[in-house]
């Protein structure tokens, strides 16, 4: 099992900039990748960057150029720093992380972190 827990949401203006961050604890030892994905009302979960151990970042393209995700393996935490947010980018942001110790992809979840952009 791994527990994560997000922070850093809140209410910012357009063009303004936020970092999220993303503490993992417990079987971290199994994770394979680490991402950010996010929610908004009356939409679907969608990602919005993910980093796989020693590979390449990911993102989603109305993210690029915008949003960095990034890694501190040494304390355990998962960094989505957003740059130049747009009222579309208000959402819960979800930190997940992807362990497969058995072959098996298990996904975890943190609660979420809610950011809101205003215009």
């Amino acid at each position: 099992q791994v527990q994560l827990v997000e922070s850093g949401g809140g209410l910012v203006q357009a063009g303004g900039s936020l970092r999220l961050s993303c503490e993992a604890s417990g079987d971290i030892d199994c994770i394979s990748a680490m991402g950010w994905y996010r929610q908004a009302p009356g939409k679907e979960r969608e990602l919005v960057a993910r980093i796989p151990s020693g590979g390449i970042q990911n993102y989603a393209d109305s993210v690029k150029g915008r949003f960095t995700i990034s890694r501190d393996n040494a304390k355990n935490m998962l960094y989505l720093q957003m740059y130049s947010l747009r009222p579309e980018d208000t959402a819960a942001y979800y930190c997940n992380a992807e362990c497969a110790p058995d072959l098996v992809l298990e996904h975890f979840w943190g609660r979420g972190t809610e950011v809101i952009v205003l215009s």
